[in-house]
């Protein structure tokens, strides 16, 4: 988010914010899911949805971009039903071990977020087991 002028972080940052108010995580999630520092606790979150941006860390802009790419796959998957979306984040998954997406996230950390991603992108998934390198060395 370096590259970003305080205007578009604080847009990013509500957007994240709104997006996992709606797939139902709690404070706790919140800062799980972000890796948010220490110092920030759970009544201080409701800064980020009025005027406070997330701090600008390499780890958390990691993770705001997984959970953006996953809210693309997700509408991808249901592109006239958000209710869909949400439900999904919370249902348990077969493929998760009878866990929700939600819960594999959070539980699971970025290792969660690369795992939920995968799953709902193949582009990411082929991009990380090098396939696509695999790929352009033999073209």
């Amino acid at each position: 988010m370096t590259h970003l002028t305080r205007d578009e972080r604080l847009l990013l940052t509500r957007r994240t914010m709104q997006l996992l108010e709606d797939w139902g995580a709690t404070a706790r999630d919140m800062i799980d899911l972000l890796q948010l520092p220490n110092t920030i606790k759970a009544r201080h979150l409701g800064r980020f949805r009025d005027q406070d941006v997330f701090p600008d860390d390499p780890v958390i802009n990691r993770r705001i971009a997984y959970l953006e790419r996953i809210e693309q796959a997700l509408h991808t998957y249901f592109p006239r039903n958000p209710e869909m979306r949400k439900l999904w984040v919370r249902r348990a998954h077969k493929q998760f071990g009878q866990r929700a997406p939600m819960a594999v996230m959070i539980e699971d950390g970025e290792s969660g977020l690369i795992a939920v991603l995968s799953h709902l992108d193949c582009t990411f998934a082929w991009d990380l087991t090098g396939s696509r390198a695999d790929y352009q060395r033999a073209s």
